[in-house]
Formats: C-alpha cells, structure tokens, sequence
C-alpha cells in the first residue's frame, strides 16, 4: 500500500548510491564445488567482478576506501583479504580494513563504507564480506578470553553469548510456541522459492563465476514438508524442532558492494541500482538473539521516514526457520515480500558474506520485479539484530 512517504525522498548530490553489487555463488561447506577454493580467491573474485561491472566510468585506483566482513578467519585474515585485493587489480594505494559484527559483517562493512561517505571522508568505497565455512569451520573457533569467574557472576547473563546458535533457535520456537510444521514449511518454501529463481536464471546478474562454478550448489528443489519431518532435531533430540532441513547451510562465498555519491555516479555516467536510506543495529537478550530481526527493521523505518507497508521486498536472513518465521509473522509482514529468491536455508549464510550478499539479490530482484523500497535484515550472534533500507532507482526498475 502506498503511502505518501514513498514520495518525501528527493534525489541529492550527496546521497550514498550502490551501482554495482555482487556475488560468487554460494557452495556448501566441505562437500561444494567451492571447498578447494581459498577466502582469498573467493573475495578477489568478488572485487574484481563488482569493478567489472562498471569498469567503463570508474578505475580500481578511484576507489577511496575498501571493507570487508569477515568472522571466521584468524588473525592472519586481514592480510589475506588485502592480497586479495591486490591480486583483483586494485592498487596499493587504496586502503583497506575488516569488521566482524558476526552475521551482520557483510552488512556492516558496507554500512561503514555509507558512513564514511556521508560524513564526507570519501566519495567512493567498496563494502563487502567473505566466508570460507570449509576453511575455518566453526566448530574451530577457540573460547573467548574472559575472566570466568567474573562472567559467570554477572548480573546481565554474560555467559549467555556462549550459547550454541542452535539453542537459541530452541528457545525462540519454545518461548513462541512455534510447531515443527511451521518451521519445515518456512524452510520448503526458501528452497521452492530459490529453485524457480534458479531455473529461470534469475541471479545471472549478480553471481560473478569463480572458475567453472557458476551456480548456487546448496538449493535442493525436491525438498517437501515431508521430507524435511522425517529428520531428527540437531540440538534438543527429545522435544527440539530445529533440524538441518529448517536452519541455514554452513556456505563458502563472498560479495561486493560498490557504493559513491549521487554526484560520482553522475559524473561518471553510471547506472545507479540503488539509494543507501537507512541502518540500524540494536541488541537483544543472548538467548533469543533470532528475534534481532523484529527489532532492528522497525528501527531502520523509523531512520527512513517509512512503515513496514512501505516496504516492497523484505531480505530477512534465514539463520534458523524458527526466528525468520516468528520476525515474519511479528512484524506482520505478508510471505510474498519476504525473500522472493529464497533464503539462507536454500542459498547458504557464508557469514561474514550474507549482508553484502542480500544486497545483490535485493536490488537486482526489485530491479526486474519493480518496487521501491526494500529492507536487508539478520540477527546476530551474542544477542543483535541488524537492518538496512534501500531504495530502488526509478531508472534501474525501468532497465
């Protein structure tokens, strides 16, 4: 429903717009077709296919700043995704810095980029993430260096950051009341939903091929409510209704994100995808860090100016059936706007890619299907919700 809203944002030089943004594919940890492929390949792959995209109005030495998410990776990291820009043809003289907000590192690596241009520090920037889940497997990552016996005291339920994600999608469904059946219905759906995407080729614009792998390998159309009821639940056994049918794929892969001012763009005669509106980020209880999601958005509407009906397409990562479905259904948001391609159920959640990556989809969907104003949103890890608003070109729709 449209509301007189829609019509408030007037175009300005200094507006923060995207005119490139991409993705690899997204492949399953271990067995995909990327599990040989190095973060390194999969980021400088990224990079240079978001500079591609655009190569006839912009330089790799034009852009002023790069970021990347990332939350796996050990120290090392760091250099490894500045080899990875060298090696995609970007010089030395642009710099650049990582950030790990977990889940939401992909969003805001390309948020600090939008800051950045905003309070006028650089006019063009490059936000993005890489995750290789093979490479550095979560189950690898070694217990925080805290006082425990402080943290054990504390008063606001420190010890709660530690919780495996997958009980805290327990304790969303228990604490909701959310059925086995809602949750296998959610997640049948993402894989529906991305397997027509697929076969009717609808993310050709935004996957960049890494060698000969061109397409997602973690969607299984075949998937039915029946199939995913016959599987146990991973983490409460006896009375659980998270499976790994209804939770998101442990993924490689890596996104990018070019973003500029409106002047840039124009100067440089770019197409222009999308407008940076709004971002938000909030916290939540540790336990129940899924529900980030239905506290984040309305944060990032009331930023923009807008309400949840002004919202054409909402990407809402699928970390867990339960809190999807529950942030869905809270909000009071139909499923026809919610994650049209599918989500991180069928396509994989390369964690510190997923933000960046939902951008991709967002804006190049909304740019075929029409539209206005889209939300990227996610929960976090430790107890956070993140959310972004974007708004469609009028000029990108028509093309």
């Amino acid at each position: 429903m449209a509301t007189q809203t829609r019509h408030q944002q007037q175009p300005k030089a200094r507006d923060v717009v995207i005119v490139s943004a991409v993705r690899t594919p997204l492949c399953r940890a271990r067995k995909g077709a990327l599990a040989k492929v190095p973060p390194s390949t999969l980021l400088s792959t990224a990079l240079s296919g978001c500079l591609d995209k655009v190569k006839d109005g912009i330089s790799p030495a034009d852009v002023q700043d790069i970021c990347i998410g990332n939350c796996l990776a050990p120290a090392s990291g760091n250099a490894s995704m500045r080899m990875a820009q060298l090696s995609a043809s970007i010089p030395p003289s642009v710099p650049l810095h990582t950030t790990n907000r977990q889940c939401s590192s992909g969003l805001q690596a390309v948020a600090n980029i939008a800051n950045a241009i905003q309070a006028g520090s650089i006019n063009i920037g490059i936000g993005g993430g890489v995750e290789s889940m093979t490479t550095h497997p979560m189950n690898k990552i070694p217990m925080p260096d805290v006082d425990w016996s402080i943290m054990k005291e504390s008063p606001t339920a420190a010890m709660d950051c530690l919780i495996p994600m997958g009980i805290t999608s327990e304790n969303v469904a228990k604490k909701y009341n959310l059925t086995r059946t809602q949750l296998d219905t959610f997640a049948a759906q993402s894989h529906t939903k991305a397997a027509r995407a697929r076969d009717r080729n609808l993310f050709h614009d935004e996957i960049v091929p890494v060698g000969d792998v061109r397409h997602d390998d973690g969607i299984r159309p075949e998937t039915t409510v029946q199939s995913l009821s016959k599987l146990k639940a991973v983490f409460d056994p006896e009375h659980g209704s998270t499976t790994a049918g209804n939770s998101s794929q442990l993924t490689d892969g890596a996104a990018a994100v070019l973003l500029m001012t409106r002047a840039e763009a124009n100067k440089r005669n770019l197409p222009i995808l999308g407008v940076w509106r709004s971002f938000s980020v909030v916290g939540v209880p540790p336990h129940i860090m899924g529900i980030g999601p239905a506290v984040a958005i309305p944060a990032a509407l009331q930023q923009a100016n807008l309400t949840i009906e002004d919202i054409d397409v909402f990407e809402i990562n699928e970390a867990f059936a339960s809190q999807a479905a529950w942030c869905v259904e809270e909000l009071g948001i139909s499923m026809e706007r919610v994650n049209p391609y599918g989500g991180a159920i069928a396509l994989g959640h390369p964690l510190g890619a997923t933000g960046a990556r939902q951008i991709a989809t967002l804006l190049h969907g909304m740019g075929r299907s029409g539209g206005r104003f889209g939300v990227v949103s996610m929960c976090i890890g430790t107890g956070m919700g993140a959310a972004a608003v974007l708004e469609v070109e009028p000029s990108f729709s028509r093309l």
